[in-house]
C-alpha cells in the first residue's frame, strides 16, 4: 500500500515538472488547455449538482413568488461567472512564462465581470425591490402589478449606465465622448422622424406608467374597446362592434383614458356600477315599485349582492315618476347581458304586479273599462292591492334594517375617528384602521335610500 502511494506521488511530481517545463512547447500548452476545460466543466457540475439543485428545492418550498422568478436568471449568470472566471484563470496559468496574453486579455475579462455584476444587481432590483416596496405601501386589490415601476426602472437604468461606463473604461473607451457624438447624430435623425420618435418615446412612457394592459377595456375620446396590442407606434382597440381602432401613442398620452378594468370600486378590479332608469305612473306606490325593482335585480346572476342593489326616485317627470336602479356587476363584460335580463324581467314583473308604465300622449283619450265584468275588475284590483301591501311591508322591513346598519356604521366611524385622533395608534395598526375607515365611509355613501 505504501509503495502504491509513493508511486502515485512520484508520478504526480513528474507531471508537475512536465507542466512547469518551459521547454515543453505546444504539448504542455495543449495539456493545460485540456485540463482547464475539464476543470471548468467539473466546476459547473459541482455547482449544479450540489448547490443549485438544493437551492432550487428551497425556492420551490417557499410561498413567495419572487424567488421563483429570480432563480432562473441568477442560475444563468452563475454559470457565466464560472465559465469566464475559469477562462481567465486558465489563460494566466497557461501563459506563466509569457504573461503578455494574460495582460492583454485582462481588460476584456474585467469588463465581462463588470457587466455580469451589473446584470445581477439589475435582476435583484427588478424582482426584490417591488416586494420590499409592497411591504411599506398600502395594499390594494386593484390589479396594478409591481411596487413602483418608475422607481425600479430608474434604479435599473442607473445600474446599467454605471456598469457600461466602468466596463468601457476598462477597455479605454470614454463613454461620455461616445454619447456626445451620438447626441449630435440623434438630433439630426430626431428632427427627421419627430412624430415616429414621439410615438416610440410615448410607448416607453406607457410601459412605465402602465395605465392599462392587454385585455383591459378602456375608453379614449369616446371610443371604447378592449386593448388587443400595445406597440411602439400605436395601441390597438377592438370595439364591441368588432372594429379595430388604431390610436397613435402620441394621441393616447395627451388624451383622458378611462380604464374599466382597473377602476372598480373598493379596489375590486373589473367591477362596474350600472344605472338603469324606469318610469311608472303617478298613482303607483313608491315602496311597491322599489321592492319589485330590487327583487328583479337580485334575481340576476351577474348582479353582486355586495354592494347591495339600490333604488332611488330621481325625477317627477311630465308623464311618469322616474326611478333609478343602482347595481354592481363583477365583470364589465357582463354588462350588456345584464341589462337585457333586467329590462326583460322588469317589464314582466311590472305587468304581473299591475304597475303601469305610462307613455306620452298628445291628446286626452277616454278611458275605456279594462274589464266589462265588474267581478273580474274587482278581483284584479284586490289582487294588485294585495301585492302592493305585501311589497310595501317587505320594503319597510328592509328600510328599517338599512337604517339600523347606517346607525351602526356611523357609531363605528365615530369610534375610529377618536382613536386615530389620539395619535397612539401607529404602524400597521394605523394603516389597517385607515383602511377600515375608508371602507365604512364608502358603505355610508352607498346607502342612497337614506337620503330620502
Amino acid at each position: 500500500m505504501a509503495e502504491d502511494v509513493g508511486d502515485l506521488v512520484y508520478q504526480f511530481n513528474r507531471f508537475q515538472d512536465f507542466l512547469s517545463d518551459p521547454s515543453g512547447g505546444s504539448q504542455v500548452i495543449l495539456v493545460k488547455i485540456v485540463l482547464s476545460i475539464l476543470a471548468i466543466f467539473l466546476a459547473l457540475y459541482v455547482m449544479r449538482r450540489f448547490i443549485l439543485q438544493r437551492w432550487e428545492g428551497i425556492v420551490a418550498a417557499t410561498d413567495a413568488s419572487w424567488d421563483d422568478r429570480i432563480f432562473g436568471p441568477l442560475r444563468t449568470r452563475i454559470y457565466a461567472f464560472i465559465v469566464i472566471g475559469g477562462m481567465n484563470i486558465s489563460i494566466v496559468w497557461i501563459n506563466t512564462q509569457s504573461p503578455d496574453l494574460a495582460d492583454t486579455a485582462a481588460p476584456l475579462f474585467n469588463s465581462a465581470f463588470i457587466i455580469l455584476a451589473s446584470t445581477l444587481a439589475s435582476i435583484a432590483v427588478k424582482f426584490i425591490l417591488p416586494e420590499i416596496l409592497d411591504r411599506f405601501q398600502r395594499k390594494s386589490a386593484v390589479t396594478v402589478s409591481g411596487g413602483n415601476p418608475l422607481l425600479v426602472f430608474l434604479l435599473r437604468a442607473l445600474i446599467w449606465f454605471g456598469g457600461l461606463y466602468l466596463a468601457l473604461a476598462e477597455l479605454g473607451i470614454n463613454l461620455l465622448g461616445v454619447m456626445a457624438g451620438l447626441a449630435v447624430f440623434s438630433l439630426i435623425i430626431g428632427l427627421a422622424i419627430q412624430q415616429t420618435l414621439g410615438n416610440i418615446v410615448n410607448s416607453f412612457m406607457l410601459a412605465l406608467d402602465r395605465p392599462f394592459e392587454v385585455g383591459d377595456r378602456i375608453e379614449v375620446d369616446g371610443v371604447m374597446g378592449t386593448v388587443v396590442s400595445i406597440g411602439i407606434l400605436s395601441t390597438k382597440l377592438l370595439t364591441l362592434k368588432e372594429e379595430l381602432v388604431v390610436i397613435p401613442n402620441n394621441s393616447l398620452i395627451d388624451s383622458t383614458v378611462i380604464n374599466y378594468a382597473r377602476g372598480g370600486g373598493d379596489g375590486v378590479a373589473r367591477r362596474i356600477s350600472v344605472q338603469m332608469d324606469f318610469g311608472v305612473a303617478y298613482d303607483e306606490d313608491s315602496a311597491h315599485v322599489k321592492q319589485v325593482m330590487l327583487r328583479v335585480a337580485r334575481s340576476c346572476q351577474y348582479v353582486l349582492s355586495e354592494p347591495r342593489p339600490r333604488v332611488m326616485m330621481t325625477e317627477l317627470g311630465d308623464y311618469a315618476k322616474m326611478y333609478r336602479l343602482f347595481i354592481w356587476i363583477g365583470d364589465y363584460n357582463d354588462e350588456i347581458v345584464s341589462r337585457d335580463y333586467l329590462i326583460e324581467r322588469m317589464d314582466r314583473a311590472f305587468e304581473r304586479e299591475g304597475i303601469v308604465i305610462p307613455f306620452p300622449t298628445a291628446i286626452e283619450l277616454d278611458k275605456a273599462p279594462v274589464d266589462s265584468d265588474p267581478e273580474v275588475a274587482s278581483k284584479k284590483a284586490a289582487d294588485k292591492d294585495k301585492r302592493r301591501r305585501r311589497a310595501v311591508a317587505a320594503y319597510r322591513l328592509e328600510e328599517a334594517r338599512m337604517r339600523k346598519e347606517h346607525s351602526e356604521i356611523t357609531a363605528e366611524l365615530e369610534t375610529l375617528y377618536e382613536q386615530v385622533k389620539t395619535g397612539k395608534i401607529t404602524g400597521k395598526n394605523l394603516s389597517d384602521m385607515q383602511d377600515r375607515i375608508r371602507e365604512l365611509e364608502q358603505s355610508l355613501a352607498l346607502d342612497l335610500e337614506l337620503d330620502d
